[in-house]
């Protein structure tokens, strides 16, 4: 009977709660951006909530393939991150378990969990798309819900421009109404002028019910069957009302749009349906290719001709077994007709190229039209399987990133998975432009995220099963202190019990060589070297080294002092490194960086950088030699 081991429900244990509660969160705040984005789209519309909320619903299942990879990673990151900050994770290890089978059960687990995504959206979100994207356009071409402004016409209202002056917003009622009404035509405008009025909406939602006090109206006096001249006076209608009731034709209902115009498109379409519409497409294209060549071929290579008579033209026209039409003396041809001729040819040629340049045109379009959609349908392809791996991806990255941090909670784990989300989502925006705009093919735009998701995965696998300290605030104080010329500080105290003490005249005698040596160093290094030579011969330096060869034997044997003085100037010496990698040894790493400049440069500019603080530690340790003989002198 199958038993899953003890060590793997605890890992289990401490990942599904934290996946689910993660995936809870970055669901609600990828619907909250989704809200933010189509707000404008979606308020004063008078919106039933019923239709808001089967909306949204669409929104969070059109939304799951996109919120898991990031509800993952920030998962495991937690996950990992408290197992190392509670010290389980090293106990494990010590038991002798490596992290790659800690993450054993969390990767099974991960594999069906994005062959459930993949399966997913290609059953489940095609459908859900469609719906979603017909309701919000379908609230988007909504017209808003009435709600006039003051001191301002407002033109919502189709034929109509209402102007209020002051509205009370508590009984409705607005006060100094101008109502200008277009819906007869512009020349049949009427103007209604009211001292107060009321709106309101009918049971149907269909019309708005106008209710006027106190006004009067004027609109032109229109003469049936007869027009009207331009110097002719206009008679008008002046009509006064203490209360006046009008209907309004203004349709408040949401109309759906036709969900077939969604159905349609590549994002509505299962894989199987996706891989049958390229493969149909690419054989119409090439076939409409095919049937296009020879129709334009034979319309302006053997047509042109066709229709004069062939005693007439040079042999060489008039020749339609050759694969190419060499004209030699066509111009003696013109030449030789009468000007009516010419002028007919010259007509007739300018028509037959106006017609084949407007069938060209219309063929062109159409073959655009087929190869986007064609990209369309391969980027969505590449989209499904992208987002699929991108489970997995984002798991081999939050996990040893936990491991190395071993920062639980959600504050640094939530830090870096927002940073390395949007830089996922950052270059996989730059790869979907670029592979819609055809610079790159599709497969390099769409997979171009998740190659840098893999490559950040595998090195942060790497580090995390090494036990690497590239997260220690200390490791990287060092690294930096290091990179900026800051050196180590020495420290040395006086030893109770000292077996062999200090030989002072050859110590005197060897600063004086140590003085000599850094001296001559100084003056053969006063110049950089060039970038070829450094390439070259620039990584021995066997004056430096003799340096301090001399330097640590002279601190070996005056440590073995028992004046406080000298062994507070032998402190005083920096600890000298050379200024360039260890790997920058080999000859084969050394001529490659050398020829790939881009690189070869930084690497360049850094050991300069290096030198001039490698020639400062020089100068201290003639300053400190200086104080040493002086010391040693006195005694």
């Amino acid at each position: 009977m199958f038993r899953i081991k003890r060590l793997y429900s605890f890992v289990l244990e401490a990942f599904l709660p934290l996946l689910l509660a993660t995936f809870g969160v970055c669901l609600f705040i990828m619907l909250m951006q989704f809200l933010w984005k189509y707000v404008e789209d979606l308020v004063g519309k008078g919106i039933e909530m019923s239709i808001l909320a089967e909306m949204f619903f669409y929104v969070a299942l059109y939304l799951i393939p996109t919120t898991l990879p990031l509800a993952i990673l920030l998962a495991s990151l937690m996950t990992f991150g408290n197992l190392g900050e509670h010290f389980e994770l090293l106990a494990m290890k010590a038991a002798g378990v490596s992290l790659l089978r800690i993450m054993r059960p969390i990767m099974i687990l991960l594999l069906f969990v994005a062959g459930g995504s993949f399966l997913f959206q290609n059953n489940i979100v095609p459908d859900t798309q469609a719906k979603m994207w017909t309701m919000l356009s379908s609230i988007k071409n909504q017209k808003p819900e009435l709600n006039i402004p003051e001191g301002s016409f407002y033109k919502e209202i189709p034929g109509y421009n209402v102007y209020v002056k002051h509205k009370d917003n508590n009984s409705g009622m607005m006060r100094d109404m101008t109502i200008y009404d277009f819906s007869n035509g512009f020349e049949n405008a009427s103007v209604t002028v009211a001292d107060s009025g009321k709106l309101k909406t009918s049971k149907n939602k269909l019309f708005f019910i106008l209710t006027l006090y106190n006004g009067e109206t004027f609109e032109n006096y229109e003469k049936e069957g007869s027009r009207r001249s331009p110097d002719e006076k206009i008679p008008y209608r002046r009509e006064t009302f203490t209360k006046k009731e009008a209907l309004i034709k203004f349709d408040s209902n949401l109309n759906m749009s036709d969900e077939s115009i969604f159905q349609n498109r590549e994002i509505s379409r299962g894989m199987n349906q996706l891989l049958s519409f390229l493969d149909s497409t690419k054989t119409l294209t090439d076939s409409i290719n095919a049937s296009t060549k020879i129709y334009f071929k034979d319309r302006v290579y053997y047509n042109t001709f066709r229709e004069m008579p062939n005693k007439d033209l040079p042999s060489s026209i008039s020749d339609k077994s050759r694969d190419t039409l060499k004209i030699t003396d066509w111009d003696e041809y013109f030449k030789a007709k009468n000007p009516n001729s010419k002028k007919s040819m010259i007509e007739r040629a300018k028509s037959k190229v106006e017609s084949f340049r407007n069938d060209y045109n219309l063929d062109y379009f159409q073959q655009t039209d087929r190869l986007i959609k064609i990209r369309q349908h391969k980027m969505e392809i590449h989209k499904r399987f992208a987002l699929s791996i991108a489970c997995i991806l984002f798991f081999f990255i939050g996990g040893p990133l936990g491991a190395i941090v071993r920062k639980g909670g959600l504050g640094m784990p939530a830090v870096l998975s927002v940073f390395l989300f949007i830089s996922y989502y950052t270059i996989d925006i730059f790869g979907l432009k670029m592979a819609r705009q055809e610079i790159w093919p599709v497969w390099q735009g769409m997979w171009l995220s998740t190659f840098v998701l893999a490559f950040l995965g595998i090195f942060l696998t790497y580090k995390a099963v090494n036990d690497s300290v590239m997260m220690n605030p200390d490791a990287w104080k060092d690294f930096f202190r290091r990179f900026f010329g800051k050196r180590e500080v020495r420290i040395y105290q006086r030893k109770e019990v000292i077996i062999t003490p200090p030989d002072y005249e050859k110590d005197l005698k060897d600063i004086r060589e140590l003085n000599e040596k850094c001296i001559l160093y100084l003056e053969n290094h006063k110049n950089w070297l060039c970038y070829s030579f450094f390439w070259k011969n620039g990584f021995k330096d066997a004056d430096l080294q003799s340096i301090i060869n001399l330097k640590e034997a002279i601190i070996d044997d005056l440590r073995n002092s028992t004046e406080n003085l000298i062994l507070g100037k032998l402190m005083d010496y920096p600890i000298i490194k050379r200024g360039y990698p260890d790997f920058l040894d080999k000859p084969v790493i050394r001529k490659a960086c050398g020829i790939l400049f881009p690189i070869g440069i930084i690497i360049y500019l850094i050991s300069i950088y290096k030198q001039k603080y490698i020639k400062q530690d020089v100068r201290t340790i003639i300053r400190v030699n200086k104080d040493l003989m002086n010391e040693l002198c006195s005694n």
